[in-house]
């Protein structure tokens, strides 16, 4: 077009007004002519900001190739990586297996204080304390659907009372209770259908339901992406936080997990929202329903035989009670709380143990025994798994318990 021109006759002011360029450009390509421009080698510039980190990056991908580009980016900013987010991740893009293509979902969103979704998530772990002993742990996960405010709790169990207990956990932290509660077709929350077709659920929930003043839906079946808002930070949850971690036990587990959701998980810009979580849940929680006066006290009865340790043993584990108690006792089974009554009278309460194989002494429900005998008052009863470890007791005692058993064989 510039030759064009030329030939025509407009002088170079009139063809650069015309093709919008400088009137150095327009000379350059007069006097060069139909000849093609010459490019010369391109110049190595200096290390991009990413390149010192890229062994790091492809040695923990490698390890661990479901490990998040925000958290790898958060681990080399700790390092002293000082470029962007997106350099991070377009380098991950290029050293990990490309996903391969997933349906289209469609996203719903809820009114603040309306709604939360509740489901376990299953972990295989090795506690550092144990390291012989690969486990099973179940995450417990409540997300307010409005700011995306995620509760986590790792048990060892996913049986009804812990089901229970979670629920009154994550209700007491964040300090209210939606309208509605959204659940899969986990077997502790819905026991089936009936002849028409409508979701019977577990008696124990409705309880807790009535009691807090929510509504428990059940999602359809088989379509898990319907609670896409706390299936989601599950695997949020193994990348960021789980992956490339020691725990030394669950109580370790749970502290890091909390520290981590406070730091990082609710303090996130939200990718959808495009709302900070923790700001958005302080304008969603004065929605939520306030909780209740009086505490959650529905309870299973059991009966129990009491052993010649003086132990009950419940859900796996044992709790202890006072000397003298009948042998055969009634045990209310709360969500937190274990209760044991001797005929219709109350003798022992224990908080519930996590876990199996678990013992918890109560020291007042030995003082009648430890009175005739001569252990000092500084003798502490140890609390933890039967057989770790054997007190010291002098003959004394086990003489004490040989005339207790003899007078009540005699009495027999």
């Amino acid at each position: 077009m510039i030759l064009d021109l030329h030939r025509q006759g407009l002088s170079i002011s009139a063809i650069a007004r015309r093709t919008g360029r400088d009137p150095k450009t327009i000379r350059k390509y007069i006097a060069r002519g139909l000849e093609p421009p010459v490019y010369g080698p391109r110049r190595v510039g200096r290390l991009g900001k990413l390149t010192p980190y890229h062994d790091y990056l492809r040695e923990r991908i490698t390890a661990f190739p479901d490990l998040s580009a925000v958290r790898l980016t958060r681990e080399i900013r700790d390092r002293g990586y000082q470029g962007a987010y997106t350099a991070v991740k377009r380098f991950l893009a290029s050293v990990r297996p490309a996903d391969q293509p997933r349906p289209f979902e469609i996203r719903f969103e809820t009114p603040p204080g309306q709604q939360a979704q509740v489901d376990f998530a299953r972990f295989v772990i090795t506690f550092t304390d144990e390291p012989e002993i690969t486990r099973i742990v179940w995450l417990f996960s409540l997300v307010l659907g409005h700011s995306r405010y995620i509760f986590a709790r790792f048990v060892l169990h996913q049986d009804l009372q812990t089901l229970l207990r979670c629920h009154m956990l994550a209700f007491d932290s964040i300090g209210g209770v939606p309208l509605e509660i959204l659940y899969d077709r986990m077997k502790t929350a819905v026991t089936g259908e009936d002849g028409e077709g409508h979701i019977i659920y577990n008696r124990a929930l409705l309880a807790l339901a009535q009691h807090y003043g929510f509504q428990p839906k059940a999602c359809r079946p088989y379509r898990a992406k319907t609670k896409g808002k706390v299936e989601r930070p599950f695997s949020y949850i193994r990348q960021d936080f789980f992956l490339a971690r020691s725990f030394c036990n669950l109580d370790d587990l749970n502290a890091q997990l909390r520290d981590w959701l406070d730091t990082v998980a609710n303090a996130r810009l939200h990718g959808t929202t495009q709302r900070i979580v923790a700001e958005d849940f302080a304008a969603e929680q004065p929605e939520l329903q306030p909780l209740p006066a009086a505490p959650f006290d529905a309870l299973l009865k059991l009966e129990r035989r009491v052993s010649h340790e003086g132990l009950v043993s419940v859900g796996g584990n044992t709790y202890s009670v006072p000397d003298r108690t009948r042998r055969i006792v009634e045990v209310h089974q709360l969500p937190d709380q274990i209760r044991i009554l001797d005929q219709g009278r109350l003798v022992a309460v224990h908080p519930v143990l996590e876990g199996r194989r678990q013992s918890r002494v109560d020291p007042a429900h030995r003082q009648g025994l430890t009175a005739k005998t001569s252990c000092t008052s500084s003798e502490q009863i140890v609390v933890g798994r039967l057989g770790d470890r054997v007190a010291r007791r002098s003959l004394d005692f086990y003489q004490a318990v040989a005339d207790c058993l003899a007078a009540a064989g005699g009495r027999s």
